[in-house]
């Protein structure tokens, strides 16, 4: 038989305590699963792709995209969080009201992922090349998703397109 004395069981608590309170944020994670990109939505796409899938997109993209000078890994954990603050703030697009977007965003992540805030804040300024290669790999995975909606579905996503190419270039589209 095995004894716990009360400082094991202390600590024991003090771990679900934490557990649990840990379970309740990675479910506000989860949220993005079901998370429907509002663009697509607004121009009237077909079962549209969630934010996570946006992430895992880019993720994917960068996999097999990555420049060797670049952290491989930071990218991928930056396409990962870049969006993470729209379980609480949604999927605000260029046609919504974006004035508050920055401070709102920062203050999401500070509830749901502290831990990351320095690859959120890194990705929202732009302050290395990873930064900016993911930032390329944001409008690549819209570009790309466009295409296929556009063959699947028959619509015109143009908007889409050309938004992506203000910031990847003619040259670098597929």
């Amino acid at each position: 038989m095995i004894l716990i004395d009360d400082y094991c069981l202390g600590i024991l608590y003090q771990s679900y305590l934490i557990n649990e309170i840990a379970a309740i944020v990675m479910r506000d994670w989860f949220d993005l699963k079901h998370l429907l990109r509002t663009g697509w939505v607004r121009a009237g796409v077909d079962s549209p792709e969630s934010v996570a899938s946006h992430s895992w997109g880019m993720a994917i993209l960068a996999m097999d995209l990555c420049p060797s000078d670049l952290d491989k890994m930071k990218v991928i954990e930056m396409c990962i969080v870049h969006d993470l603050p729209e379980a609480i703030v949604g999927d605000l697009t260029p046609h919504d009201d974006t004035s508050s977007k920055s401070s709102d965003e920062y203050a999401a992540m500070m509830k749901l992922a502290p831990q990351w805030i320095n690859l959120l804040e890194e990705y929202e300024e732009c302050l290395t090349k990873e930064a900016r290669f993911v930032k390329y790999l944001d409008k690549l995975d819209m570009a790309v998703m466009a295409r296929i909606y556009e063959d699947k579905q028959g619509l015109d996503l143009s908007e889409f397109i050309e938004s992506a190419k203000e910031t990847i270039g003619e040259t670098n589209m597929v």
